[in-house]
């Protein structure tokens, strides 16, 4: 039996972005997203402490602005978007840590390996929107050791060094609207 006081909100895509940034011959930054992803949060309270939350990522919507290195990142040397269309996310715990701020803690999977991770969300703030909409907006940010999750292809620099980061930085800025 579902609860009477369960909230469940839904990720608005128009109004919500997934990036990551990864350093390139450690000397510079490329930026990429996901255009596609579809989201749930389900709360218990007034606020979102201790929601539930489900996020999925289309990995064929991966997008740097340069289309051989999308279907490189699409290809066997890294996300295996044919065998894996997905990257998944279920949390584990969604904590308050202070007003505006929340760690949120939960299983991650990409290439079918799921790895907990915990991230930290910054509550923006409810609004109702110009349809009277009740709307609620985060921004999360982490990084993720790639390796974690078998994104080990990697090429060597002419001076020996690695071309790629083993660190990802996620930013996402996610508004939900109530159900």
């Amino acid at each position: 039996m579902i609860n009477s006081t369960q909230t469940k909100w839904a990720i608005d895509p128009m109004h919500s972005e997934v990036h990551f940034k990864v350093k390139h011959l450690m000397i510079s930054t490329v930026t990429g997203s996901f255009q596609k992803f579809t989201g749930t949060a389900t709360t218990e309270s007034e606020d979102f402490e201790n929601a539930e939350i489900q996020f999925s990522l289309d990995v064929n919507s991966i997008s740097t602005n340069q289309e051989m290195r999308d279907s490189h990142l699409k290809n066997d040397d890294f996300l295996q978007a044919e065998k894996f269309p997905t990257i998944d996310f279920k949390s584990t715990s969604f904590k308050k840590t202070n007003n505006a701020s929340y760690t949120l803690v939960g299983n991650l999977t990409i290439k079918g390996i799921t790895k907990e991770v915990e991230i930290n969300a910054e509550f923006g703030g409810e609004s109702k929107d110009s349809r009277g909409n009740l709307k609620a907006g985060f921004e999360v940010t982490g990084t993720i050791n790639r390796k974690d999750f078998g994104l080990t292809y990697n090429a060597l620099t002419e001076t020996g060094g690695l071309a790629l980061s083993e660190n990802i930085k996620l930013i996402a800025n996610i508004q939900v609207v109530k159900q």
